[in-house]
């Protein structure tokens, strides 16, 4: 009985009325009376708090006040480096397309035969092949010089044939985020891809070595005429030992997690890929 009656004291306490009143001190005159109990002011109190909790959340979320918080500019970084990747293959496919409708309407008006015109596959590696050999005066220049330093280790024309190698392709569409060091290993460059990026032949040849590796990807070696083209940290193979493939075939799709860790061989000597294909 004694706890019931201490209990009903303190909820009669927390709802017994109180009256503040504010007055004016010149004339003693009431200005503005509130009625309020200790529950009153408190779920008065708890509203607030929750309403400046919710209006700051609100502020952090939709202002560009959130880019001032620790971590959010590492993010970010990596959001800019992976929308690049994007807008890099969103571009040349709107290439491809533009470049097939165009197709198109030469076959509809008569300008062209139905026969001559090449699929939507090969125009991306038309697109590829024209950007790669277009040249400015000054990268003709510094190729020139370079052939005549390197003409004993590094050769752009078959010796047999006399005739030109082919254009080496790009192995991914990227952003290249580490760049060759001669000290390194495994010595290569490393491109960050955008989803589902093709890994693809830089030239024609064979695969030669297909492994599973430990951190669920794949290492695919291929052969080509002079070169050895070695891709690391493939999402999936699309290809086995054995294989021929052309160049700017797609061998594998790269992996989402990992940067795409490739590294080029001429003649049982490790080369920065840079130096002789066009990123």
């Amino acid at each position: 009985m004694a706890e019931n009656r201490q209990k009903e004291s303190f909820w009669q306490r927390i709802r017994h009325p109180y009256l503040l009143r504010l007055m004016d001190v010149s004339t003693w005159k009431s200005v503005l009376n509130i009625r309020l109990t200790w529950l009153t002011a408190f779920t008065l109190v708890t509203l607030m708090f929750l309403l400046t909790v919710a209006l700051l959340s609100l502020l952090i979320v939709y202002t560009p006040i959130r880019t001032i918080l620790p971590g959010y500019t590492e993010n970010l970084r990596q959001q800019l480096v992976e929308a690049s990747a994007k807008v890099d293959s969103l571009g040349t496919e709107l290439e491809v397309h533009h470049r097939y409708i165009e197709m198109v309407q030469k076959v509809v008006a008569g300008e062209e035969t139905i026969d001559t015109v090449p699929s939507v596959d090969s125009l991306l590696l038309v697109k590829r092949e024209e950007l790669l050999a277009a040249k400015s005066e000054a990268a003709e220049e510094y190729m020139a010089q370079y052939e005549a330093r390197e003409k004993n280790s590094f050769q752009l024309f078959d010796i047999q044939a006399k005739t030109p190698v082919n254009t080496m392709f790009r192995p991914a569409n990227g952003v290249i985020t580490g760049h060759f060091l001669s000290d390194d290993s495994p010595r290569g460059i490393r491109i960050r891809t955008p989803k589902d990026e093709n890994a693809s032949s830089v030239l024609a040849g064979t695969v030669v070595y297909v492994n599973y590796e430990i951190d669920n990807t794949y290492t695919i070696m291929v052969q080509h005429a002079a070169y050895v083209s070695l891709y690391r940290h493939v999402g999936k193979a699309l290809k086995k030992v054995g294989d021929a493939v052309q160049a700017g075939e797609s061998i594998g799709i790269c992996s989402e997690k990992e940067d795409l860790l490739f590294e080029l061989w001429q003649n049982g000597k490790n080369i920065n890929p840079e130096e002789v294909i066009v990123f």
